[in-house]
């Protein structure tokens, strides 16, 4: 997966690009999030993998399908993607691209998972405290994991906090052992 995503990141920065020099960062998002689903199809994607169609064939497939939803450099740039033969990338693509829209635009997306379910006062105190941590406008999403015992595990991009009392159970199982 590490693979894809090494390869998927150049595509993704040079879409961020031209989309930020457009002044059109959400409706490259939009383009990209659709031709993602549409790569997702699994019909597409057999297509795709046909190795009696042409790059020609593919262009042709993928631009009809995309209708008038892509802009002519939307429509430049799923060319480029399919004559690499990275067009597969594109789900990758499409979520790098919003990790780098929404860092452009002050904003982080945190995963929370917690013991227990959070109650609002909770959720807004600890939103409140990891945008001060990160100086960015956090946007999370809270899932309840009972296997964690108590406490929370945090993911704001590459960093996470693991407060949970699972994590501390384990690391004094590791010192215990040493």
């Amino acid at each position: 997966m590490a693979e894809l995503i090494t390869i998927a990141r150049p595509y993704a920065e040079a879409a961020f690009r031209l989309a930020r020099d457009e002044n059109a960062l959400p409706a490259w998002s939009d383009m990209l999030r659709f031709m993602a689903s549409v790569i997702a199809d699994p019909q597409i994607a057999r297509a795709l993998d046909n190795p009696k169609l042409g790059t020609a064939e593919k262009e042709a497939l993928l631009l009809s399908v995309a209708g008038d939803r892509l802009s002519t450099l939307g429509r430049n740039f799923l060319r480029v993607l399919i004559e690499a033969d990275r067009a597969t990338l594109l789900p990758q693509i499409a979520g790098l691209f919003a990790t780098l829209k929404a860092g452009a635009e002050g904003l982080a997306k945190a995963t929370i998972d917690t013991a227990f379910p959070l109650d609002e006062t909770q959720l807004r105190s600890l939103t409140a405290a990891l945008e001060q941590r990160f100086g960015k406008k956090i946007e999370a999403v809270v899932n309840v994991d009972r296997s964690l015992i108590g406490g929370v595990c945090i993911a704001v991009g590459d960093t996470v906090i693991d407060g949970s009392v699972k994590a501390k159970l384990d690391a004094m199982a590791v010192t215990l052992r040493a």
